[in-house]
């Protein structure tokens, strides 16, 4: 099963993207863990909240490939990764636990979509440091770089974000062969 993960700082696209995305190429779709877990739990979170929304978002993650691949998909999208908890977690409490370190350099994507915060900013009661957001895109793009993950910036509006990303997608469909590894 080929996995296209779509990472990067708050208010980016990025759940519209891999909704558009999955439903465009009939495949899975998993949603960010985060949100529901704040929705239900409160926006104040700790370092053990991050731990258990890495859980959650894992957990779902691993659900969504079996049930994909129990309906002959081959194709998975990711609204959000790791990637997102490790910058989280180093930015309000300083580091980040060492378990997720460890998965994030096991993890593995076919395709990683970062995109550019060149959308405007939407305020959620969920969403934080709308000043911040060079910084974190800034951040997000060395780490991809430093995981050597196969990774592409996405930019523009909404409409020319999808349109790019099919053209990706499309390209790793061409080319890839899946990864094991979740």
């Amino acid at each position: 099963m080929l996995r296209v993960a779509i990472t990067g700082p708050e208010s980016t696209g990025k759940t519209t993207l891999s909704r558009q995305l999955a439903a465009h190429y009939h495949a899975s779709w998993v949603p960010e863990y985060a949100r529901a877990y704040l929705e239900e739990n409160g926006a104040d979170y700790t370092l053990a909240d991050l731990e258990a929304i890495a859980r959650g978002q894992l957990a779902a993650e691993t659900q969504a490939a079996a049930e994909a691949q129990a309906r002959g998909h081959t194709l998975l999208f990711a609204d959000t990764d790791l990637l997102v908890i490790k910058v989280w977690a180093e930015h309000a409490f300083g580091h980040c636990p060492a378990w997720i370190l460890a998965r994030l350099q096991q993890q593995r994507y076919d395709l990683v979509l970062l995109p550019n915060i060149d959308l405007p900013w939407e305020p959620d009661p969920l969403r934080e440091h709308p000043h911040l957001r060079q910084h974190f895109f800034g951040v997000y793009h060395q780490a991809l770089q430093d995981l050597q993950a196969n990774f592409a910036v996405i930019s523009d509006t909404a409409e020319a974000r999808f349109k790019q990303a099919r053209l990706l997608v499309d390209a790793l469909l061409a080319t890839e062969k899946p990864h094991s590894v979740i």
